[in-house]
């Protein structure tokens, strides 16, 4: 299957669901509001994970797009992790963190397909 938009893949969709759900979640009302530090740096991260997923995608081949994957994975892996804190500093629910990692896991494992699908072409 071809594609010719980022904005048609599903990992990348499903990223930038992700993503709002972070900004949506630590804004307004939430206790994280006041931790700037916290909350920009979990905002980066999770923008970064559909930010690099774009930017593999506008490079020229494969072979040039296969190395954003992982930084993506990366920067997904750092919005888990910070679910746990968020939790421990009662930003987010126990349930509500405990289905954005959910999410998040479900995301790497769709970046890690992409990824294994980009070095094998």
């Amino acid at each position: 299957m071809t594609f010719n938009r980022f904005e048609d893949l599903r990992i990348w969709q499903q990223a930038r669901a992700q993503a709002n759900a972070v900004y949506d979640s630590l804004g307004g009302d939430s206790p994280a509001d006041k931790d700037f530090g916290f909350r920009g740096k979990m905002q980066r991260c999770a923008a970064s994970a559909m930010i690099n997923i774009a930017e593999g995608f506008g490079r020229r081949s494969d072979r040039d797009f296969v190395c954003f994957p992982n930084i993506a994975k990366g920067s997904n892996g750092e919005v888990r992790s910070m679910l746990y804190l968020a939790e421990d500093r009662h930003y987010l629910t126990t349930a509500i963190a405990e289905e954005m990692r959910s999410f998040a896991e479900s995301l790497g494992e769709g970046i890690e397909a992409l990824d294994r699908h980009l070095r094998i072409d």
